[in-house]
């Protein structure tokens, strides 16, 4: 009721809803019905027990991610150490499988945190996301490397068929040097033949650690001496032919020939090692990996944190309520 003045005199007048407004006050009352509905449908929707399911499910994702995470660094690891192609070819199929499943729960829960997450939760979200791709990369050149086992190979030649051919060349040197013994150029056959069979152990000795190394200057280093040993001792064979040439010592031929073949397997070793395989992909996988891998568990830690730091009504994980 309202009242309306007219001088000294009040009288009071009864404002009544005309009939053309009623389907307004009526669809405003429609409304408002819905709205309350629709709020007490919302509220029951959140209430504890689902927001903890959905805390839970956020949090059995990211600890799969974890597990992934640790899966496919043991399975990389392992390719990397795998002494044939086979068990590196096999570990680097198990590591890619397991990134695999990370990038499936990576997709799963950025569609849950889209729908209920914080802020603060998309964000570590997203931190994780770079750093991951950043991991990928790196796993994609060490997996690559690893795979192809140069240096294992190259340590196989060096002692299987050059180590052969070096102890054929020596044994047939000292039949050379026994048969020479009692003849004029005895003391110069010994000096050549000890000479060729030195100069080859002192190449051999080299081979190894030119396997393991990483810096291609120090590579170059080795290689310089290797060609240096190399002409002594083919300088070495060619005195030893022409001293035995008369005689037509067979045993001298074969040290030759040994010593040919020696020439190719150690070639074909420096090529392998040059590639440097085993090398590399253990120096990304210690360095490199071991950083991109701390920022992605860094990322998914923090985000577990601010999933379970999610305030529920009533619900306080056995922590005494703070006052306030």
């Amino acid at each position: 009721m309202k009242t309306l003045e007219f001088g000294r005199h009040q009288e009071p007048v009864q404002i009544r809803p005309r009939r053309e407004n009623l389907p307004w006050l009526i669809g405003g009352i429609v409304f408002l019905a819905l709205l309350l509905a629709f709020l007490l449908h919302f509220r029951q929707d959140a209430n504890p027990a689902q927001q903890l399911t959905s805390k839970a499910s956020r949090v059995d994702i990211v600890a799969r991610m974890q597990l992934g995470l640790a899966s496919a660094s043991e399975a990389e690891k392992s390719a990397v150490l795998a002494i044939t192609d086979k068990d590196s070819q096999t570990f680097a199929d198990e590591s890619l499988a397991a990134t695999a499943g990370i990038e499936q729960d990576f997709q799963e829960i950025g569609a849950l945190l889209a729908a209920v997450g914080t802020q603060r939760e998309k964000e570590l979200l997203a931190q994780f996301s770079e750093a991951f791709r950043t991991l990928k990369d790196i796993d994609k050149e060490v997996l690559a490397l690893a795979v192809k086992n140069t240096n294992l190979k190259a340590y196989d030649l060096l002692f299987g068929a050059a180590a052969s051919a070096l102890a054929e060349m020596d044994s047939a040197l000292s039949r050379v040097i026994a048969k020479h013994a009692d003849s004029p150029d005895a003391k110069q056959v010994m000096l050549l033949a000890f000479g060729s069979r030195i100069g080859v152990l002192r190449i051999q000795a080299l081979l190894a650690p030119h396997i393991a190394e990483e810096s291609d200057e120090t590579m170059d280093k080795m290689e310089a001496s290797m060609g240096k040993e190399e002409m002594q001792v083919r300088k070495d064979l060619d005195g030893l032919t022409t001293l035995a040439k008369p005689l037509g010592d067979v045993d001298l031929v074969a040290a030759v020939s040994q010593f040919a073949r020696y020439s190719e397997v150690k070639a074909h070793i420096l090529a392998l090692s040059r590639e440097n395989t085993n090398v590399r992909s253990m120096t990304l996988s210690l360095s490199q990996k071991r950083k991109a891998m701390a920022l992605c568990l860094d990322a998914l830690n923090a985000l577990k944190m601010a999933i379970l730091d999610e305030p529920i009504a009533g619900v306080t994980y056995g922590r005494v309520p703070k006052p306030r």
